[in-house]
């Protein structure tokens, strides 16, 4: 047999068997894209907690104490934090009192909530009264300053007024 014609059947087996040899069948393929998405909207959440002024007598000086309103806002979110009168009888707007837990105790005891200490009475009335700032997505510590005036003596009982925090965003 001549080299011309071994040359030719080698390269006719050789085709024959390359797709076998190349370990992997090409396969055709297509591709789809898709997004993934999720929309952040402005958020706040709020947690406080409570002023004890403790015990005394008769109230010949001024009782000083402090609580603070935790505030979690989205990043660059405005916020104001108010605070309600109270459920104290005779409570108003930023006038705030405690009252005897007692039931025919009809006596209350002034209490002044501020947004800075002395100063500043703290109210719900946004723009006016209230306690503004600017979420940054991490915890943000307001503190709230309180004080029960030098006032006239009370019948001795416990006295209360829940208070309502309320953020505006």
């Amino acid at each position: 047999m001549s080299n011309t014609k071994r040359t030719r059947i080698l390269a006719t087996v050789l085709a024959a068997m390359l797709p076998f040899t190349s370990g992997v069948a090409v396969a055709a393929s297509k591709s789809a894209t898709f997004d993934v998405t999720m929309r952040v909207i402005a958020d706040c959440t709020i947690a406080a907690t409570g002023i004890d002024f403790g015990q005394t007598g008769v109230m010949t000086g001024a009782i000083n104490g402090s609580s603070n309103i935790n505030v979690t806002c989205t990043n660059t979110t405005p916020y104001n934090v108010g605070l309600d009168a109270g459920t104290g009888a005779g409570s108003s707007g930023t006038t705030r009192y405690l009252a005897g837990a007692t039931g025919g105790n009809a006596d209350t005891v002034e209490v002044k909530l501020f947004r800075q200490s002395g100063t500043g009475l703290w109210g719900n009335t946004q723009g006016t009264d209230t306690l503004g700032g600017t979420g940054n997505g991490v915890q943000q510590v307001l503190t709230v300053y309180g004080e029960i005036p030098k006032q006239k003596a009370v019948t001795p009982d416990t006295y209360k007024s829940t208070i309502t925090a309320t953020i505006y965003f």
